[in-house]
């Protein structure tokens, strides 16, 4: 039997996870980088299952770069609304958030190369020769 406790706690977590899924759909309709950042994540995950490499480096990758990401937009909408004029600390808030992004996606690319760059060269190679 289910307790009272544990169904309004299941709600709550429908409810949380809704406001989540709503800060996704707004950052993917909203930020270009994210919207590229997607896609090139579900090409790696595709060439991952295609290739037969291990998934768990390549969804780990994918994973903080659109975390940080989300994060880097929940940053500069507190900014704005913080200092709606230019400010020389808000630069630096926002600069560092997305250099922040920047680094996980450079390793992100590095990852990509050493697990996917050998078995792809390869299934290249086979249908050039």
């Amino acid at each position: 039997m289910r307790s009272e406790g544990s169904a309004l706690s299941l709600r709550r977590w429908w409810r949380s996870a809704g406001f989540a899924w709503a800060g996704f759909v707004y950052s993917y309709r909203v930020q270009a980088n994210f919207r590229i950042e997607v896609w090139a994540g579900v090409v790696a995950v595709a060439l991952a299952f295609l290739l037969r490499v291990p998934l768990s480096p390549i969804l780990l990758c994918c994973t903080l770069v659109l975390s940080l990401e989300l994060l880097n937009t929940a940053l500069e909408a507190v900014v704005d609304l913080a200092s709606p004029e230019l400010h020389p600390l808000a630069k630096v808030a926002k600069d560092a958030a997305a250099g922040a992004v920047l680094v996980a996606s450079v390793g992100a690319l590095l990852v990509g190369a050493v697990v996917l760059g050998p078995p792809l060269l390869a299934w290249v190679g086979r249908w050039i020769a």
